[in-house]
């Protein structure tokens, strides 16, 4: 009955997400649903000191990264970069290329640092302008970004500074660069079978003579340039490097001028405590707002007179997506937290440990726990934190190196967590205008590539016994 709890907890908040109701009103309802029919003294303890604490905690961390990207990108697309960069690509490989043009920009921002919500409020404008240009459906949009943002470059590159792969280290003894042959042939699997779907989607949608769409009915458009003359590509492309570049830097330069901690006295009247601030902590959310800065700032140099006539009209726009977007994923981070604490919850995770195969075993159980908890990061981080004792000696007993269950627990993390309820999928769907009805059935299938790509890698190492 626990398990059951849970499960119908999960499935209607995916049923209300795909429907198109808020997630930010049914996520709680959710959640204290299923603590109601566990123990219903709870209910209210449960909403307080877990739902709107973990719930506020994310918002508290990352409200900034939403609001900066969100502007970034409302500034990319009023500034007139967004149409250059979209012409110079055109004459480059040319409109019928524009999804490998988009998953390749998308791939290189998160590779170089960039969040991944970061990415989608930034390349969105110029995706949509590509789009319209080559006649793609928009509905395809999502799927593209989501190949390029929530995939090979987020968790299976060697090396990728993004926190699913990060969190295994801290288990397993690993560096971010841990199985790079394994992580390479999985991002090169996700990137050749997802563009070859994305291919036949568009030549399906060709064939039946479908285009971008009616601009009369499409939400969220970019604003045509209003300017009467469009920026050199290079410097149009100026900012997106400069947010990679300056995240790189940042991250590096941070905790060697801070240290390890840091702290400050609020106020000079009374005894107020000091506040301290774990910096490796975040240290990568400082990094990330200061390389936006710098992206913004960028723009506002180089296109100062087409930004500010349209600033304030554009900004406000911006805000109220960012704030649409954080607090629909922070929902979801709290949803997410209470399910993880229910005993249903415990049966789901002892259950997936009687899988016999140590490597098969991780990645079921890992995108599992991401699946039900719609968040990468908080699946693996709850396995791991549960279990990572017992995977670290079954791999020892089968002569499985600590590099490989790294690459094959940051790859599941971001396997079957993209389902319809996930914070990153709403937040794509409410930046690009479009609905769980219209898209996600292309961010679906990318999401069964993605997840299919872990068991590739586990039989490549069986077979070839390659790290």
């Amino acid at each position: 009955m626990d398990f059951l709890i849970v499960l119908a907890a999960l499935c209607f908040l995916m049923l209300v997400a795909y429907r198109g109701y808020s997630v930010i009103l049914f996520a709680p309802i959710a959640a204290l649903g299923a603590v109601l029919l566990t123990d219903p003294s709870l209910v209210a303890p449960m909403f307080t000191g877990l739902f709107m604490d973990k719930m506020v905690g994310f918002l508290k961390l990352y409200f900034p990264v939403f609001l900066l990207g969100a502007v970034f990108g409302k500034l990319i697309e009023i500034s007139g970069f967004s149409k250059s960069i979209v012409a110079a690509t055109i004459r480059v490989v040319g409109a019928q290329r524009a999804m490998l043009a988009i998953v390749l920009v998308c791939a290189l921002l998160t590779y170089g640092g960039v969040s991944l919500f970061v990415v989608v409020f930034a390349v969105y404008p110029f995706a949509a302008e590509l789009f319209r240009q080559g006649d793609i459906p928009k509905r395809l949009i999502p799927g593209t970004i989501a190949l390029g943002a929530f995939t090979f470059t987020m968790d299976a590159l060697p090396g990728t500074p993004q926190i699913q792969n990060i969190i295994p280290t801290a288990f397993f003894g690993t560096t971010a660069w841990a199985a790079p042959v394994l992580g390479t042939v999985g991002g090169v699997f996700i990137l050749l079978v997802g563009m070859s779907y994305l291919e036949w989607r568009r030549r399906a949608a060709q064939h039946a003579g479908e285009g971008y769409g009616d601009p009369a009915t499409l939400l969220n458009e970019p604003a045509p340039f209003a300017g009467d003359r469009l920026a050199n590509p290079l410097v149009s492309l100026l900012p997106l490097l400069l947010v990679g570049l300056s995240n790189l830097l940042f991250t590096r330069w941070i905790p060697k001028a801070y240290g390890a901690t840091h702290e400050f006295v609020p106020s000079v009247v009374g005894n107020a405590a000091p506040v301290v601030q774990e910096v490796p902590k975040i240290a990568a959310i400082w990094a990330v707002q200061g390389a936006l800065l710098v992206g913004i700032a960028t723009i506002l140099v180089f296109a100062w007179r087409p930004v500010f006539a349209s600033f304030a009209e554009g900004t406000r726009s911006a805000i109220g997506g960012a704030l649409l977007a954080s607090m629909n994923t922070a929902s979801e981070y709290g949803f997410g937290a209470v399910i993880a604490a229910l005993p249903g919850f415990l049966v789901v995770a002892n259950a997936l440990g009687a899988i016999p195969d140590p490597l098969v075993n991780q990645a079921v159980t890992v995108t599992a726990l991401a699946g039900i908890t719609g968040s990468a990061s908080g699946g693996m981080s709850i396995a791991l934190a549960a279990m990572a004792e017992t995977f670290i000696a079954n791999a020892e007993a089968a002569g499985i190196p600590m590099e490989v269950l790294h690459r094959v627990a940051s790859m599941a993390s971001g396997g079957m967590d993209t389902l319809p309820h996930n914070g990153a999928v709403i937040t794509l769907l409410a930046v690009t205008g479009l609905s769980h009805r219209q898209s996600y059935k292309d961010i679906f299938a990318i999401t069964l590539i993605k997840t299919a790509a872990v068991f590739v890698i586990v039989g490549v190492f069986y077979a070839t016994g390659l790290v």
